[in-house]
């Protein structure tokens, strides 16, 4: 995933100076942990990761880990400066948010652990090697595309069309790999379910309101939130504009349910992060890889938003879980 968004070098100076490091500690194991923008679904799987390592007895609290997190804010250079930094200073593995802080980590160093999240597998991350392989450092919890056509099969049944046929509205950022095979994955399923796909690219956050706007002029039926950084970075704003011309949101993004979705199947964000830090915590008390590889997000889930679905006066099947 990318998200591009260039701040002036002395802002970059400002945010790497404004995270001055710990001081390293004598004989306790140092984790980096790389975000690759700031949003609420992706703190989840933060909090998941952590939670995991303090139930296998790595605690900051307990000075039996030292966690050094950073966040890029969605800027590349201070992605890079930040991997680049945690790399020179040898922590003991490097925990990975997002697709792009994966890729950074992958292409910046082949000996350190990673422990990614929020990713997808490595075919779809373009980092495998000219035999076909992995990076043998790369662990944690990744995901395939297959769920999608579950989520986006959820609209064409909750939802009756305006007209003849259902239309379905999204963006998607041509410069992440994820997002553009997740767009051309639901264009062909769209097909076979006799649904429109009506879609805009967008580059930046910046943009998404002013594309989201010009998708909502074309009639659509509803908005299919995809997996996105800048859709993540931007769904308040994507919200609003969708509310006030009454088009339902769907996703395959269990997170984007709680912040305003009407529906979704798709991974847990927070037992994602949970599955990553649990390979993390393993990793931690032997500092072995044996037996260790990277493995497919386990837990899925089909929810719903109460207040949401009200709204939009749709009727959700018993087996979608209400979010709180």
């Amino acid at each position: 995933m990318k998200f591009f968004k260039y701040i002036p070098a002395a802002f970059i100076l400002v945010i790497i100076s404004s995270c001055k490091p710990k001081p390293k500690a004598v004989n306790i194991p140092v984790v980096g942990f790389v975000d690759a923008l700031e949003d609420a679904t992706l703190t989840q799987a933060r909090t998941g990761f952590t939670d995991a390592l303090k139930k296998d007895g790595f605690s900051e609290e307990k000075k039996t880990v030292q966690i050094e997190y950073r966040n890029a804010q969605g800027n590349i250079p201070t992605l890079t400066q930040i991997t680049n930094y945690f790399i020179s200073e040898k922590v003991d593995l490097l925990a990975t948010c997002t697709t792009l802080a994966t890729v950074t980590a992958l292409q910046n160093t082949k000996t350190i652990p990673d422990f990614a999240m929020v990713s997808p597998v490595p075919e779809r991350m373009k980092v495998l090697d000219a035999s076909g392989k992995a990076p043998a450092n790369l662990f944690g919890a990744l995901e395939e595309l297959n769920y999608i056509d579950t989520a986006f099969s959820i609209i064409p049944k909750l939802l009756k069309p305006k007209g003849a046929r259902l239309v379905v509205g999204m963006i998607y950022n041509q410069s992440e790999p994820q997002s553009t095979d997740a767009f051309n994955r639901i264009k062909s399923l769209a097909e076979k379910q006799h649904v429109t796909i009506v879609a805009l690219p967008v580059n930046t956050s910046a943009d998404a309101q002013l594309v989201t706007q010009s998708l909502l002029s074309k009639n659509i039926d509803a908005f299919f939130a995809n997996p996105d950084n800048t859709v993540f970075a931007s769904f308040e704003t994507i919200l609003k504009s969708c509310n006030e011309k009454n088009v339902p949101i769907f996703t395959s993004e269990a997170g984007l349910v709680q912040r305003g979705a009407v529906a979704a199947f798709g991974a847990d964000i927070y037992q994602w992060g949970y599955q990553a830090g649990v390979q993390a915590a393993r990793y931690l008390k032997t500092h072995k890889t044996d037996g260790l590889k990277w493995e497919m997000v386990k837990v899925r889930k089909r929810v719903y938003n109460p207040a949401a679905a009200k709204k939009y006066h749709i009727t959700i099947p018993s087996n979608f879980e209400a979010v709180k």
